[in-house]
């Protein structure tokens, strides 16, 4: 456990930056549907965990009367406070810590919501539970995730690992559903959208143990060929670009 907290800090201290100004992660379609999913209004309070650079915060807090995030990163907090501060929002409160447990009492908040965070989750079912425990009955639970196809994840889950050592597993669809089945929440509701970029631009907001750039960069080229890694890679002149499906899934608690 403290080994690998200790690689979360380690890579996300480093990534403050770079990640926060991806394209892919700024991607404005994708935070207008995933505000636009939770049913979100002018009545809600929501938590973001894991809450990385503030993006998600920032798109709740145009709608919702108040968003909290909480992240185990001090880097990543100090870049949230800043682009909600460029934003203009107030209405936003931070927490600097673990999820497990998540600290605020029963029904605390009407949406809980996690982006990206789930495939670094040594226990994600614990951190399931968590959220369902502080969101408010009638409120909504959601997860927003990479989900690589059932055949293809091990695959995508293996170049993960090398690209982040703090990454520990995406799951398909059907592994998320199934936890939210197993934390008693409601029947979920779920849509995908697709995730793209490009290689040496993911490489760049990355950092991969030595050596490990170019295995990722094998398994890429590998990946044209014939899909192993489950993200439909293509040349594009000479950049390698990507995309695959990002999962999400709302549920009532």
């Amino acid at each position: 456990m403290t080994e690998h907290r200790e690689a979360i800090l380690d890579q996300f201290t480093r990534q403050a930056i770079p990640f926060a100004t991806a394209p892919s992660i700024r991607d404005e379609a994708a935070l207008r549907l995933i505000v636009e999913w939770s049913g979100a209004g002018p009545d809600d309070t929501v938590l973001d965990v894991a809450c990385g650079p503030g993006l998600v915060v920032a798109a709740f807090a145009r709608v919702a009367r108040h968003v909290t995030g909480i992240d185990l990163t001090p880097a990543m907090l100090e870049r949230a406070r800043a682009h909600v501060a460029e934003q203009g929002l107030t209405n936003v409160s931070w927490r600097q810590g673990d999820v497990l447990p998540l600290p605020w009492p029963d029904a605390s908040f009407t949406i809980v919501h996690a982006r990206f965070a789930f495939h670094h989750f040594l226990d994600p079912f614990a951190v399931l539970k968590e959220m369902k425990r502080v969101c408010a009955p009638g409120g909504t639970v959601m997860v927003v995730d990479s989900a690589p196809a059932p055949d293809k994840a091990d695959a995508f889950n293996g170049m993960e690992r090398l690209r982040d050592p703090s990454h520990v597993r995406a799951l398909p669809i059907d592994e998320h559903l199934e936890l939210f089945r197993r934390a008693g929440l409601q029947e979920p509701r779920v849509t995908t959208y697709r995730l793209e970029g490009e290689l040496e631009s993911l490489l760049a907001r990355s950092f991969p143990r030595p050596g490990d750039a170019d295995v990722i960069r094998r398994l890429f080229a590998e990946s044209l060929a014939d899909d192993a890694l489950g993200i439909q890679t293509r040349r594009d002149g000479d950049v390698l670009r990507y995309g695959f499906p990002v999962a999400v899934i709302a549920a009532r608690p």
